[in-house]
């Protein structure tokens, strides 16, 4: 049996950081969380600076990459459990560490889940089938955002997630362009939506934009290995996909 005493957090959205010291809080008050990083190179220099945790609690993409680089250049020693609102890299995180994976958002009684499974198993326990089989059940019912039901004049207005192209955030206010350049003001924030929406279909391109794939009209090379995105029927509208995120930019739309 293991003993819970400290956990290292990685993740890059401070929303959702939040919300896991919250949850941790609640449930093991007692539990020290001795960090919380936000990018691949701060890990890397974290984990080579101090001895490892009891368990990690990993966001799959961080704000320089996708965390499974990490395993590739420092060495992991404890269990992970990899917290993330993209379902397809369910069985790559089980190639590595992982005790568990969570999506977003970190549900209470998950992370006590979780956090039991820790406690109970012995330190050469690995995945089992079973518990893969159980994972792939659980991530495979989850479902998405298919519409907004939002205040509009004396009434109410709904709209179609099919019919957006985009979203965007100016000055904290977010908005859902429509497809026939009809602009919206929607209540999430894009931190929100990026978890309620379906994965193959939206992309956080950045901080102020996602992105349906039907609206990317064409992507052209920029500097210092970016990309530049062209959006249907806003030409004025120039989105820059960082070098860090261009290459899993590339293999979503690429599927």
């Amino acid at each position: 049996m293991n003993i819970l005493n400290k956990v290292l957090i990685l993740e890059d959205e401070k929303p959702n950081s939040d919300r896991i010291k919250r949850l941790i809080s609640e449930i093991r008050p007692d539990l020290e969380i001795v960090g919380v990083l936000t990018s691949i190179q701060k890990t890397i220099n974290w984990l080579t600076e101090n001895s490892c945790p009891d368990l990690i609690m990993m966001d799959i993409q961080l704000a320089d990459g996708i965390s499974f680089e990490i395993f590739h250049l420092a060495e992991v020693k404890c269990p992970v459990i990899f917290t993330t609102a993209y379902n397809e890299y369910a069985v790559q995180a089980f190639k590595y560490n992982s005790l568990d994976y969570l999506l977003k958002p970190v549900e209470k009684d998950e992370l006590e889940a979780a956090f039991t499974k820790f406690e109970n198993s012995t330190k050469t326990s690995g995945p089992q089938s079973s518990l893969i089989e159980e994972l792939l059940s659980r991530i495979q019912t989850k479902e998405y955002r298919s519409r907004f039901f939002l205040p509009y004049r004396d009434g109410y207005r709904k709209i179609n997630v099919q019919d957006i192209a985009f979203f965007s955030s100016q000055m904290t206010i977010t908005y859902a362009n429509l497809a026939n350049g009809e602009k919206i003001v929607v209540p999430q924030t894009l931190e929100t939506l990026e978890q309620e929406l379906e994965p193959k279909n939206f992309f956080r391109v950045n901080r102020q934009y996602i992105l349906h794939v039907n609206s990317i009209e064409k992507v052209h090379n920029f500097f210092n290995g970016k990309l530049k995105l062209t959006v249907k029927n806003c030409p004025d509208t120039e989105v820059i996909v960082s070098r860090t995120k261009a290459p899993l930019f590339k293999t979503w739309l690429d599927y």
